[in-house]
């Protein structure tokens, strides 16, 4: 073919001609194919699947009582029955007698001091120590609804305090201290009486002298600090007291419930049941157990997630896994559909133009010829 033969020239102006003109005979092919576009650009999930995702989040972060108490309890099963083996030990321990130490007469000169009731009745520890804590973890769910947190302060609450008298009251039955009080129950009538080895004769009330000896360390002041001592903790995380901002007024909240139990263990004193080293063992006892048993459900005071207990942000991470899985399956799946739908139409009619302009240079051949 010489060069100046321009027919594959007007073959092409031809094709393209008859390209416009198929577009103009179907203007839905144009529309169909930016649909389809439009489709694989738009995101996997539409706005009302990210809607019910929102939704079920909003569920999952809602845990009372009646929905999921009976679940939780469960869970802590084991808890709870050790809770009743530490019951039953502790009336075992308070049932037996304490040992009872040599007490010879010039010993009786720190042991005269005036027998007195109780400023702090024994009813009233157990109303300081857990009835307060608890009506106060009840103002908290009523506030946030999350059983979690009622569960395990509770349940950790209980714990300290029964650990604490056991450990109070195995030490109290293995020291058998007598009490500063001790010569008036031995001698209600004031009259001393030795045997041969010089030690004490008691002619008093069996259960007053029982009482006698269980001197160190303090019950009282044990329960006071395992109780009001998680109160404590549990504001201190609540408020975030320790989030570096300097507000003292935080403190002198979460210092109230200290000061309550040292008031009754000053009180243990001055009623000459106790000596100063026992008051002090029974607080160093109380908050080191309670500071342990709230270690063991909340994260610490100072921690930035120490507003809540460890198994409240676990079932945040586990709502959040699930809904992550349903995110990617959904988004799978609308891949898969787009993918088929690519497939349907011949890569958004690629292939259709292709037999359109198959059947184009077929026809222009033939003329041709």
């Amino acid at each position: 073919m010489a060069w100046w033969d321009l027919r594959p020239l007007f073959r092409f102006q031809s094709i393209t001609t008859r390209f416009q003109d198929l577009s103009r005979r179907r203007p839905g092919f144009s529309a169909m194919t930016s649909a389809h576009f439009s489709s694989i650009n738009s995101p996997l999930i539409d706005k009302k699947s990210e809607e019910e995702f929102g939704q079920r989040e909003v569920q999952l972060d809602s845990h009372t009582m009646s929905s999921h108490g009976y679940a939780v309890a469960r869970i802590h099963m084991h808890d709870w029955f050790m809770l009743l083996l530490l019951v039953l030990i502790e009336i075992t321990l308070y049932m037996i007698h304490p040992f009872y130490r040599f007490v010879g007469k010039e010993m009786m000169t720190d042991l005269k001091y005036p027998l007195k009731s109780n400023t702090v009745p024994v009813w009233a520890v157990p109303m300081l120590a857990i009835v307060l804590p608890v009506v106060i973890f009840l103002v908290v769910y009523f506030r946030r609804r999350d059983i979690y947190d009622l569960h395990h302060a509770v349940l950790g609450l209980l714990f300290s305090i029964l650990v604490t008298a056991v450990i109070t009251d195995a030490i109290k039955d293995a020291v058998g201290r007598p009490r500063p009080d001790f010569f008036w129950r031995c001698f209600p009538d004031g009259k001393d009486v030795y045997d041969k080895w010089g030690d004490v004769i008691c002619h008093g009330d069996k259960k007053v002298i029982k009482e006698g000896h269980k001197s160190f360390p303090s019950g009282h002041t044990s329960w006071s600090f395992a109780g009001l001592g998680f109160l404590s903790l549990y504001l201190s995380g609540k408020l975030k007291a320790f989030d570096r901002k300097g507000h003292v007024a935080k403190l002198c909240i979460i210092f109230l419930p200290l000061l309550a139990a040292s008031l009754v263990a000053v009180s243990r004193v001055d009623d000459y049941w106790h000596h100063w080293q026992d008051v002090f063992a029974g607080g160093l006892i109380g908050l080191v157990v309670a500071t342990f048993c709230y270690l063991q459900f909340f994260p610490p005071p100072y921690h930035h997630e120490g507003w809540g207990p460890y198994a409240y942000f676990k079932m945040l991470e586990e709502s959040r896994g699930v809904a992550g899985g349903l995110n990617a399956q959904n988004g799978s799946r609308a891949q898969s559909e787009n993918q088929e739908g690519q497939s349907q139409h011949g890569c958004i009619g690629l292939s259709l133009a292709e037999n359109q302009t198959s059947t184009l240079e077929d026809e222009l051949e033939s003329g041709r010829r």
